[in-house]
């Protein structure tokens, strides 16, 4: 029987971050009490955060051919990522985050995508095979919308599961993604640009999942950060209670709650319980500072969600 694995298209960016008191206001100048740069990117992150699960993962995507590049390549093959879908446009500056996180967890995040922003349709056919292979492609909305539709029109000819982070989110995606798409995982922001409906529970998560999937999507996960998490298909519908830990950084948490959602439907769980192993890789990486390399493994995974078995799938 063949291995599932997973293939990571998206953004690899260098992230610069500044850990401040509070987040700066409009004109406002802070002091930082701590910078630091590291590897970024949803796409890097998510690959990352996805290698720790146990499963074989490849990166696709590209940086550029300058110092930062170079960075990232160095820190990518410290990890456990296959890269033969990793490339590298020449004369193109490497995408760089800026990111400010205050002490409650709370961040905000300027990103400058460079490589990431110039990738064709066309160049997706250099990473065909590495799509082609995978159980699942996991993708994001930091490269262009036609990269973006090409890599999931490949992953469904093969077979594939696609899911979208819909990240950042736009006030419109074209209607084939939806139809593409198996599954998209947005968070509340992400969900009122989406469709206009603002979710604060279970209810309001529902109608926002029902636009969604009018569109032509056939399973909604609507994250509600500390409210928990509901998910939606035609079949089911659930909802997932915060699991209970002490946030220190929020960076990291969606990426994660995506690494743990296709693991585990790549292991072959029922969408609830990939949902709920989701939810608790996205808890348990704000609990740490970071972005990839807060990302938690399986077995920690697990270990949390034995230690509140009252964190439940409830029917809706």
């Amino acid at each position: 029987m063949t291995t599932p694995s997973i293939t990571v298209f998206g953004s690899i960016n260098i992230d610069m971050t500044s850990r401040v008191h509070a987040l700066p206001r409009a004109g406002e100048t802070l002091h930082a009490s701590h910078f630091s740069i590291g590897l970024g990117g949803k796409g890097a992150n998510q690959a990352v955060a996805a290698s720790r699960m146990g499963l074989p993962v490849s990166l696709a995507g590209w940086v550029g051919s300058d110092t930062l590049g170079d960075f990232a390549r160095i820190h990518l093959e410290k990890t456990r990522l296959d890269l033969q879908g990793l490339h590298v446009f020449p004369q193109a500056m490497t995408g760089i985050a800026s990111i400010t996180i205050n002490e409650d967890g709370e961040n905000t995040i300027i990103v400058a995508g460079g490589s990431n922003m110039i990738i064709t349709a066309q160049d997706v056919t250099q990473i065909e095979n590495v799509i082609r292979q995978a159980s699942i492609l996991m993708m994001q909305l930091e490269v262009p919308f036609e990269a973006v539709l090409r890599a999931a029109t490949i992953a469904r000819e093969a077979g594939g599961m696609v899911i979208l982070d819909p990240a950042p989110a736009p006030a419109h995606l074209p209607d084939t993604l939806y139809h593409l798409a198996h599954i998209m995982t947005p968070n509340e922001t992400e969900t009122e640009k989406l469709t206009g409906i603002r979710p604060t529970d279970d209810a309001t998560a529902r109608r926002a999942a029902h636009v969604l999937m009018e569109r032509g999507l056939e399973t909604a996960i609507i994250k509600l950060g500390n409210q928990g998490v509901g998910f939606f298909s035609a079949d089911e519908a659930g909802f997932i209670p915060p699991l209970q830990v002490r946030t220190v950084d929020s960076v990291a948490a969606g990426d994660s709650f995506n690494a743990g959602l296709a693991t585990a439907l790549a292991r072959n769980m029922p969408l609830g319980e990939s949902v709920r192993v989701a939810a608790a890789c996205g808890a348990l990486a704000t609990t740490r500072k970071g972005a990839s390399d807060a990302a938690p493994s399986w077995e920690e995974a697990m270990t949390l969600l034995e230690q509140q078995p009252h964190v439940r799938i409830e029917k809706i």
